[in-house]
C-alpha cells in the first residue's frame, strides 16, 4: 500500500493567518508542486470586507443557492493536473481545523464544483464555479468546510511515498432564517509575557460576544513620550467560536528601551474593530498584567464605588425596615 507524504497545506488569505503548512523536504531533482487557489468573486454587500475577499463567508435561509467562482493557478515549471474537491473543516482550541484526508462534512457536501480536475500549462490559470445548495430541512447554525486544489505526484522508482500538495479557500456558512446574527467581540484583559526570542509578546484575552466566528487581525503601537513604536500585526492566527474566548498574541519584533511603555491594541474581525489602552514595563522578566491606562482605571474605580453606594443604600433600608417591623410588634404585643 503506498504511503502519502506530509502534505503541503495552505490557505490563501490576507484576512487571517493561514492554517500552518508543515514543512515538506525535497530530494535534489524534484520539482516542488507550486499550485494557487483563490476566491474570484465578492458579494456587493461584502465588498468592504477583507475576510470576504479570501474566504467564501455568506448566511442564507434554507433552501437557498448561491454561486461563486475559484481561480486555480499552476506556478510550476511543469504541467499540472489539479484536483478540486470540497472538504470538512472545524475549529478547535481557537484554530480552524481540517483533516489531512478528504473527509467530508454536511456543509462539503452541499458544495458543488464545475469539474473535479484541470490540466493547466505552467503559468496557466482557470476559474471553476462552486454553486453551494442549502437543503430546505437544514438545521440554523454556522457551518465551516474548505474548497481544495490538490496535486498527487508519482512515486519514484522502487520507492512508497505519495506526496501531496493541497491549497484551499475556506467556506464559513451560517443558516437561519431573517438577517445575518451580528459579529462582536469584547478585549478583556492585556497581557505580557517573554516571547521565543529577546523579544516580548504582547496577549490580548478576546470573548465572542456575537453570532458567527471570528477570525481576529490587528496590531499594537507603543509609545514612551516622544517615542512610538509599531505598529505590531497579530502572529497567531486565531479563529473564535461564539460565546468562546481565545487569545490573541502580538510579537513586539524590534528592540526597545527599558521602562514605561503605553499600549494601544487595536483588533478586528472583518468590519468589526475594537480598542484596548494599557501600560507596559519593559524588559518582561515574567508573564505580567498590562497595567491598564488612567482612563481604563479611573472607569473601575468609578464603576467600584457606585456599587458601594448602591449596597450602602439597600442595607439601610434593610435595616429601616426591621427597625420598622419591630416596633410594629411591639405595639401589637403590648
Amino acid at each position: 500500500m503506498l504511503l502519502a507524504s506530509v502534505a503541503l497545506v495552505a490557505f490563501g488569505t490576507s484576512a487571517a493567518p493561514a492554517v500552518a503548512a508543515r514543512e515538506q523536504r525535497y530530494e535534489p531533482g524534484d520539482d516542488p508542486a507550486a499550485i494557487n487557489l483563490q476566491l474570484l468573486d465578492i458579494p456587493a454587500k461584502r465588498a468592504e470586507d477583507p475576510r470576504a475577499r479570501v474566504y467564501i463567508i455568506d448566511h442564507l435561509k434554507p433552501g437557498a443557492t448561491i454561486n461563486r467562482r475559484v481561480e486555480v493557478r499552476n506556478d510550476s515549471p511543469v504541467a499540472q493536473k489539479i484536483e478540486l474537491y470540497a472538504g470538512a473543516a472545524s475549529v478547535e482550541n481557537t484554530t480552524f481545523t481540517i483533516p489531512e484526508d478528504r473527509t467530508g462534512n454536511e456543509l462539503s457536501g452541499w458544495i458543488k464544483l464545475k469539474t473535479p480536475a484541470v490540466e493547466l500549462a505552467p503559468g496557466e490559470r482557470e476559474p471553476v464555479a462552486v454553486d453551494i445548495t442549502v437543503p430546505r430541512n437544514a438545521s440554523k447554525g454556522e457551518r465551516y468546510a474548505a474548497i481544495w486544489a490538490q496535486v498527487t505526484s508519482g512515486t519514484k522508482q522502487g520507492g512508497n511515498v505519495v506526496q501531496v500538495h493541497r491549497v484551499g479557500v475556506r467556506v464559513y456558512l451560517d443558516i437561519g432564517p431573517g438577517g445575518e446574527p451580528p459579529t462582536d467581540f469584547r478585549i478583556g484583559d492585556l497581557g505580557a509575557e517573554r516571547g521565543v526570542g529577546e523579544f516580548p509578546v504582547v496577549t490580548a484575552n478576546v470573548t465572542n460576544t456575537g453570532e458567527r466566528a471570528l477570525d481576529m487581525t490587528g496590531r499594537l503601537t507603543l509609545n514612551k513620550g516622544a517615542v512610538q513604536a509599531g505598529p505590531f500585526k497579530v502572529t497567531n492566527g486565531v479563529t473564535i467560536l461564539p460565546g468562546q474566548s481565545g487569545k490573541v498574541r502580538i510579537e513586539v519584533n524590534q528592540t526597545l528601551p527599558a521602562g514605561v511603555w503605553d499600549v494601544q491594541v487595536l483588533l478586528a474581525s472583518g468590519l468589526v474593530e475594537r480598542r484596548a489602552d494599557g501600560r507596559i514595563t519593559l524588559p518582561v522578566a515574567a508573564p505580567m498584567a498590562v497595567e491598564r491606562s488612567p482612563r481604563a482605571v479611573w472607569l473601575a474605580y468609578a464603576t467600584g464605588i457606585a456599587a458601594l453606594l448602591v449596597l450602602v443604600v439597600l442595607v439601610g433600608w434593610h435595616l429601616a425596615r426591621r427597625q420598622r417591623t419591630r416596633l410594629t410588634s411591639g405595639r401589637r404585643l403590648g
